[in-house]
């Protein structure tokens, strides 16, 4: 089978398309011929060593993938080969087979492309995770959502009017804002690139709280972190929820004296820890979610599809945080 593998730490010009063994599915497990794989920012850490994972090298990236099962391993049951999954292995999705337990497999809805598969969990398992479980998320309220334009960000939309949340969807530009808009947003607002200085930050935090209305955002999505989490927590209202979900701006330091005045909630969101101590209540989430997608009121925004030899490529153009939706790798036909 052909992977795309990561050899050595470095960017997406390191990897290589090269030629390895079928592997063999264990006890428990399965091997799934992929189709298609998802790019996310978490493969852009990953082969750079920057990730909270590290697997042992040689590895292919690739965390979101969908596929058809082609053997079963011992005590496998419910699964056959032929049928159409998705799932989220966390690496390993950049190759043409993998093998993957059975206890995380999802069966890909009847009528769905792989495309739109391997596009689906890892960002909308998360944000729905993110929202109900972590920002308690209620009809009426507003959700000011960071780099609203990403394969999150708009999960974060969609989910947010499904559950009759005011959206206000913050973006670095207007192209971006359009897409915000057109997957439900009902304000947008264009920042300006970090870094800011302190006049800056200011200003951005007033730009933020114009938006959200005097009473403040009742729940901030921030995948983005940097110099742009302190302006958002600014524009928090009483009892809000801060939801930390991502980095890819840099690690932000907080005043703490804002969560005392806000009485506010800062929340980590860690979706891949509790889907694995809580498989339960993630498997309810992702019923919930392919009833929205069944109902249309969620639908993964593919934008851009590569070739498995191009896959850096998708990796790159995520590290410079140029994606619009979700990049997709077709790893077979």
């Amino acid at each position: 089978m052909r992977a795309l593998l990561s050899k050595a730490p470095g960017g997406p010009e390191t990897l290589s398309v090269e030629e390895l063994p079928d592997p063999v599915p264990g006890k428990g497990q399965v091997l799934v011929a992929v189709k298609a794989c998802a790019i996310n920012y978490p493969d852009v850490l990953i082969i750079e060593d920057r990730y909270q994972f590290k697997p042992p090298r040689p590895f292919a990236p690739g965390g979101e993938i969908a596929g058809v099962i082609e053997a079963v391993g011992e005590g496998v049951t419910g699964w056959a080969p032929g049928d159409a999954v998705i799932a989220v292995p966390g690496h390993g999705g950049l190759a043409e087979k993998l093998v993957i337990e059975a206890a995380r497999l999802f069966r890909l809805p009847e009528g769905r492309s792989f495309e739109e598969g391997a596009a689906l969990l890892l960002t909308y398992a998360t944000t729905i995770h993110a929202l109900l479980d972590r920002g308690h998320l209620r009809e009426g309220q507003t959700l000011l959502v960071l780099g609203a334009a990403g394969g999150v960000g708009l999960a974060a939309i969609e989910l947010g009017k499904a559950f009759g949340a005011t959206v206000v969807a913050a973006v670095s530009s207007e192209e971006k804002a359009e897409a915000a808009r057109a997957a439900g947003a009902d304000r947008t607002i264009v920042y300006p690139r970090a870094p800011f200085d302190k006049d800056q930050s200011r200003a951005l935090a007033e730009q933020f709280k114009a938006a959200v209305g005097p009473a403040g955002a009742d729940v901030i999505y921030d995948p983005v972190g940097g110099d742009y989490a302190e302006p958002a927590l600014r524009a928090i209202g009483w009892e809000g929820r801060y939801l930390v979900v991502g980095f890819p701006a840099g690690i932000p330091k907080l005043p703490l004296n804002l969560t005392l005045l806000k009485s506010c909630d800062v929340c980590g969101v860690f979706w891949g820890a509790f889907a694995a101590r809580d498989p339960k209540a993630n498997q309810a989430h992702v019923e919930h979610l392919f009833r929205l997608w069944d109902e249309g009121r969620i639908a993964p925004r593919v934008t851009e599809v590569f070739a498995l030899a191009d896959g850096g490529k998708a990796i790159a153009k995520m590290a410079a945080r140029g994606a619009i939706g979700k990049l997709v790798v077709r790893v077979a036909g």
